[in-house]
């Protein structure tokens, strides 16, 4: 993959580009699907292939192939600079943020290559958690475990070269229970940039049998309740909440109008830098590529770009940006390193990496016992947010009603509203360090054409006041 890299670069300094670059890319992807006690799905994809981009008379070109073969390249780079070159009539690039080139490798942390572990033996794993996912009103059981192993080299006509491999596993269960025409559901699902001790060490059974208790227990529970009132999110459902109201609003390309058409532009304008209040001072977030085991975790970014922790909020004021070279140098500033592409086959965008609210120095326990009357969500099901990410609406699988600083009960079809920088606002407790969780998503979807991303959020619980609560049904 080096050489092959490294000859592609040759070739590109022989047709005197501006700039460019090359990803080699591998992916081998496993997905193991268990339904109701029969296995559903087994499947193993390998995806390889060379993308190239290049910039010509400050136009971008990009071009792919779905082969390794140097023939095969020649013929991807002409396209590359011909679409550069053909593209006179679009806007020119300004220009992109220095950047020092690196050589260099990096691999992800893991300790078991779940592609070495035996196939039967994942298979009889997610039978056994079948087992644990039976219940009395349980109608449908789902169980998968999937598996990715990521290979790239990145090279650059600056000089860099750089390899990369990610380890990823994750798992997912989820329940579907129905009584007398009520159907309610539960469900667990997260990924690790980890090897298969990841799923060795989650105790999975044990999750299993919560989830069929909660189901069960949501076919006789009351509708939630309507009103403003205290919402306490858990660290599953903040994980979204983060993603579509603050990770989105401040990918810099939609601040300054680039991206608009998948999924709208931005709130968080320039002007608001360093002086917004988008939340309250117990507010802090980071994007952060170091953070252990995350999916938005690497060593460098597709741009070359080396993994980073910066400030987005600090102190409840909006601070920085997710930031390509290309979109940081029209703030005169430095790529976050948050440039990415799903494979070979897409030109890099601007993509979340691990986005985090850091703890505070509250816990669970003490939200609860302060609440006079409120609600404690888990587990999204639902959402909706304009093309501003201003306007919010999320329901969750269960929530958990509190009045006099106590859980009284479960209450079915939760859901809640907001305006962002209002909601953020009404931030009144942060969980401790003891209650950060982190949750994987594998599905972030945006450009034009479409790509796929793996990003991460990590949080505590946290309390909100003066939040309006509805049922979703």
């Amino acid at each position: 993959m080096k050489k092959l890299a490294e000859s592609i670069i040759d070739l590109l300094k022989l047709k005197r580009v501006q700039y460019g670059d090359v990803r080699v890319v591998r992916v081998v992807k496993e997905f193991i699907l268990v339904k109701d006690g029969i296995v559903d799905r087994i499947e193993k994809t390998v995806n390889e292939g060379v993308g190239i981009r290049v910039l010509v008379d400050n136009r971008w070109g990009f071009a792919g192939v779905s082969s390794t073969s140097i023939k095969d390249a020649e013929e991807a780079v002409n396209r590359a600079v011909e679409i550069a070159r053909s593209t006179h009539k679009i806007a020119k690039v300004a220009g992109l943020s220095q950047e020092p080139p690196y050589v260099d490798s990096y691999v992800s942390p893991h300790i078991k290559d779940p592609f070495k572990v035996d196939l039967e033996d994942k298979i009889n794993l997610l039978l056994e958690l079948d087992l644990h996912l039976k219940g009395k009103y349980v109608r449908k059981r789902l169980s998968y475990l999937e598996f990715e192993d990521f290979k790239q080299v990145f090279a650059s006509t600056e000089g860099s070269l750089i390899d990369q491999r990610f380890i990823d596993s994750g798992i997912s269960m989820k329940v579907v229970a129905e009584r007398e025409g009520e159907v309610q559901e539960r469900s667990f699902s997260n990924m690790l940039r980890k090897g298969y001790e990841y799923i060795i060490e989650l105790n999975a059974k044990e999750i299993a049998e919560k989830l069929v208790d909660e189901v069960q227990e949501l076919l006789f529970a009351p509708t939630c309740p309507e009103g403003e009132m205290d919402v306490i999110l858990a660290p599953d459902q903040m994980a979204l909440q983060i993603h579509e109201s603050i990770g989105h609003p401040l990918e810099l390309d939609r601040v300054l109008g680039f991206e608009a058409s998948y999924a709208g532009t931005s709130f968080a304008t320039l002007d608001k830098l360093n002086t917004f209040k988008y939340g309250s001072e117990l507010l802090n977030v980071c994007q952060d590529s170091t953070y252990p085991h995350g999916l938005g975790t690497f060593g460098y970014d597709d741009e070359g770009v080396k993994a980073q922790n910066i400030p987005l909020i600090k102190d409840g004021i909006l601070s920085g940006y997710l930031s390509s070279r290309e979109s940081a140098y029209y703030i005169n500033s430095k790529s976050s390193g948050a440039a990415r592409a799903q494979d070979w086959s897409r030109i890099p965008l601007v993509r979340m990496t691990n986005i985090n609210l850091l703890p505070g120095n509250s816990s669970l326990e003490e939200m609860i016992e302060s609440t006079k009357y409120g609600i404690l969500m888990k587990t999204n099901k639902s959402w909706s947010i304009d093309d501003k990410r201003l306007n919010f609406q999320f329901g969750t699988e269960v929530g958990y009603l509190i009045s006099k600083g106590k859980i009284v009960g479960v209450v079915k079809d939760p859901a809640y509203t907001g305006i962002t920088p209002v909601f953020w606002n009404n931030l009144v407790m942060v969980g401790n360090e003891k209650e950060f969780e982190y949750y994987g998503i594998t599905n972030c979807g945006k450009g034009e054409p479409g790509q796929t991303m793996k990003v991460g959020h990590g949080s505590p619980p946290c309390k909100f006041k003066k939040v309006r609560v509805v049922p979703s049904k």
